[in-house]
């Protein structure tokens, strides 16, 4: 659901919907969330302590970095150039920031022996599925709401980073 969000926020950046656009952010995405369970699978109980002490500000960190920037930008008009920008460096921070919580759940199948291919895989389906969908709908609602949403967009990514950070202090 984090990739779905950040989807409709690449979307609401973006003036026109673009099928090669969306199928780059949704196999990112996709992918980051079927290779992070597999890396902490693979990873087991090794790095658990490690990881575990620094995910969740690791993803808050990210997201409200690109958050912040995409508000500041609004102000310029240059939001567009960042959230709705598919280069490598910006989607490699999303993907990793929205899916660092899947290599805990790698951790966690690799404890229960629980064999890795299926989740990993269903999980990079449907969030490549999620993430394509939400680009789409994110371009359609874009369009009625106009600049306010990009002030928006960058909120839901902070709410998104503040949203994992509580899940794990708490």
């Amino acid at each position: 659901m984090d990739s779905f969000s950040v989807s409709v926020s690449k979307g609401l950046a973006s003036k026109d919907f673009e099928a090669g656009n969306a199928l780059k952010i949704a196999t990112f995405f996709g992918l980051f969330q079927a290779i992070m369970p597999a890396v902490g699978w693979s990873a087991g109980v090794s790095i658990v302590d490690f990881i575990s002490g620094f995910d969740h500000w690791a993803a808050f960190l990210l997201l409200c970095f690109v958050g912040c920037k995409m508000i500041c930008e609004s102000t310029r008009g240059e939001s567009q150039k960042l959230m709705g920008s598919v280069k490598i460096g910006i989607l490699l921070m999303l993907s990793v920031a929205t899916s660092i919580d899947a290599l805990a759940v790698g951790l966690s199948l690799s404890f229960l022996k629980v064999p890795i291919l299926t989740p990993a895989l269903t999980a990079g389906i449907v969030t490549f599925l999620l993430s394509f969908g939400g680009v789409y709908l994110g371009t359609k609602f874009g369009r009625f709401l106009g600049r306010k949403v990009e002030v928006a967009g960058g909120l839901i990514l902070i709410g998104i980073g503040a949203k994992i950070l509580v899940e794990h202090l708490v």
